[in-house]
């Protein structure tokens, strides 16, 4: 009887390892196989991150560039503006406005500018003129210019005034200016494109 017992006892011992065995077993592949899933997961976020981080450089670096480029573009344009201003400031400053301070030139002009206006609107015409020539032009405005226009036209001298003049109705209701700023920005204006093509093709 205890030979049976022991039988039984050393069946069901045998049974239940068995049996613990195969759902170790089972347990063990159930975990490989959440391991190998989560391993897996694990690689595809890594490259999802990774091609994130990568694009995310990639447009940094095309943004940088773009940036980069239109600044250059622009300090570019901004250099040969300020080349071009130089060279056109510098070849129209010195002629216009040694033309502008010679009192013959100034004479030809405005007895010119003046002549245009019809006899009426002569007697009421008003001059501004540069003070560093008035010892030159005032006997003239009083004599000659008077003359030929058949009246006095009102002048006043004025520091301001470097060279060139304005002339306009005495109501000042318009006026036009010959300076030697506004006929610097007037040739400028011409030379410019000439200035252009000759420095940057």
């Amino acid at each position: 009887m205890s030979n049976k017992l022991q039988e039984l006892t050393e069946r069901l011992y045998q049974e239940g390892l068995s049996k613990g065995k195969e759902e170790g077993e089972q347990l063990l592949a159930r975990a490989r196989e959440e391991a190998g899933r989560i391993v897996e997961e694990a690689r595809k976020q890594a490259a999802g991150i990774v091609a994130d981080a990568q694009k995310q450089a990639d447009d940094l670096r095309d943004k940088t560039s773009s940036d980069v480029k239109m600044a250059s573009a622009q300090c570019l344009q901004a250099t040969r503006k300020d080349i071009e201003d130089l060279l056109v400031g510098a070849v129209s400053a010195e002629s216009v406005s040694k033309s502008l301070s010679d009192p013959d030139f100034l004479k030809k002009i405005i007895q010119s500018v003046a002549e245009r206006f019809s006899a009426t609107e002569s007697a009421d015409l008003s001059l501004i003129l540069p003070a560093s020539l008035q010892q030159e032009l005032e006997p003239w405005l009083a004599g000659e210019l008077t003359k030929a226009l058949g009246a006095q036209p009102k002048a006043s001298f004025s520091k301001k005034v470097a060279g060139g003049f304005s002339i306009g109705p005495k109501d000042g209701s318009w006026f036009v200016s010959l300076t030697d700023e506004t006929f610097q920005a007037l040739i400028a204006e011409y030379l410019r494109p000439v200035t252009r093509k000759l420095l940057f093709g």
